[in-house]
């Protein structure tokens, strides 16, 4: 078991009121939704394979807030986990999810030809004279997707999580399970041939000089420095059965054994989105195609779609983004209203727990779950965009009062 409290036969000697963590000064999901009744009505239950209420609350508890996000304060164990503590579950995915009820279905798209090509016209907003807003004409690119402005974007990129059936997620799996993902995921990735053809590192057994291009490449993720993640107990015998698989190409990763069983990640540098998201679908498809040849599928349901870890990723797990120079925007009081109202978010090119740094950011969608994968890097080429448009407006002192959108 990962944490001492999973022994419930023991702290169930006390009262609930006694074991009920002491929430007062935290600012997480999780914390939004328990209080001491649930606490009581869920305490003494466990999944299958023994995932308590305490564990799945323990890394809200030990982390009552972030500087850069509202975190969820909840972790899955395993599949049942989400069904096990619905109740507390459930609330919470309808919060961090835009209202997503128990009751709705997931889709999925990972049709890349179903990108759209928008116009730019009126989005809404103050206009500059008479209360009228200025229409633009439109802008139309050839394809959806493909002709993000480089001398802004500097990078893009498209990942998503999968977790095997049948084996408990990170937060909670053994040491023997973990090396069995491990081999399962070596396997198939060997069999990627074409543009997809590419090799496999073990975090426990690559050399210097491997480690030294994985980390030049920005490639290597190495033992989880986020208290998120160690509160999770997803750093436990670390770097065992950990590693990175990626294409000859290097636009192709795999990271093994790290926060889902699977994170899928395709990137290259530039604005061409479309040639990203073309390259994430056909991978992951020929991965999932691999899996079930050998009898084993991904987690999946209806209403929750691919099961991950953390309630913020079910649905698609998809976080599609862009490394983007917004220097002036990035400055301006209205950035953080502009990015809530495309469905965006912000975050440091170093990860959730670092700042911007010279007005680069990272901006990728803030939903999951609910809409398709298309539906959600349509949403990120359709923001940025917008985004580049005000960045521009920007540099030339001009105001960008009419180009603000309405919410999406």
């Amino acid at each position: 078991m990962p944490f001492s409290n999973s022994h419930n036969a023991l702290k169930l000697r006390f009262p609930a009121e006694d074991e009920y963590p002491d929430l007062s000064a935290h600012n997480n999901y999780m914390a939004k939704v328990l209080t001491p009744e649930l606490y009581a009505e869920l305490r003494a239950k466990s999944t299958p394979s023994g995932f308590t209420l305490d564990d799945v609350i323990q890394t809200g508890v030990d982390n009552p807030g972030h500087p850069f996000i509202m975190t969820v304060g909840s972790v899955a164990g395993d599949e049942e986990s989400y069904e096990v503590f619905k109740e507390l579950f459930d609330p919470i995915i309808e919060d961090r999810h835009g209202g997503y009820k128990p009751g709705d279905e997931h889709k999925t798209d990972l049709n890349p030809s179903h990108l759209q090509v928008r116009a730019a016209g009126r989005r809404g907003g103050a206009g500059r004279a008479g209360g009228r807003s200025r229409r633009r004409s439109p802008t139309l690119g050839p394809q959806g997707g493909d002709d993000l402005d480089p001398n802004y974007v500097l990078s893009s990129r498209v990942r998503t999580g999968r977790s095997i059936r049948g084996f408990c997620l990170p937060p909670h799996c053994s040491r023997g399970e973990r090396r069995a993902i491990e081999k399962l995921a070596v396997e198939a990735l060997s069999s990627l041939d074409g543009d997809l053809a590419g090799k496999y590192y073990s975090l426990k057994s690559m050399t210097d000089a491997e480690q030294q291009q994985l980390i030049d490449d920005h490639f290597l993720f190495d033992k989880p420095v986020s208290p998120l993640l160690l509160a999770s107990g997803m750093a436990r015998d670390w770097p065992d059965a950990r590693g990175i698989w990626h294409n000859d190409n290097k636009t192709f990763l795999v990271w093994i054994n790290e926060e889902d069983h699977l994170r899928v990640i395709s990137m290259q540098k530039g604005g061409n989105m479309k040639e990203v998201f073309t390259r994430f679908c056909n991978g992951l498809t020929q991965i999932e195609t691999l899996f079930k040849s050998k009898n084993y599928e991904f987690m999946w349901n209806p209403h929750l779609g691919y099961i991950l870890t953390c309630p913020s990723n079910l649905g698609t797990g998809l976080r599609a983004g862009v490394h983007i120079k917004l220097p002036h925007l990035g400055q301006h009081e209205k950035f953080a209203e502009v990015l809530k109202r495309l469905r965006l978010q912000k975050r440091g090119t170093g990860g959730v727990d670092t700042a911007a740094v010279g007005g680069v950011f990272d901006i990728s969608n803030a939903d999951r779950l609910g809409f398709s994968e298309v539906e959600l890097v349509q949403m990120v080429v359709d923001g940025v965009k917008l985004l580049i448009e005000m960045e521009q407006r920007l540099e030339q002192g001009q105001a960008i009062d009419d180009l603000i959108p309405a919410q999406k």
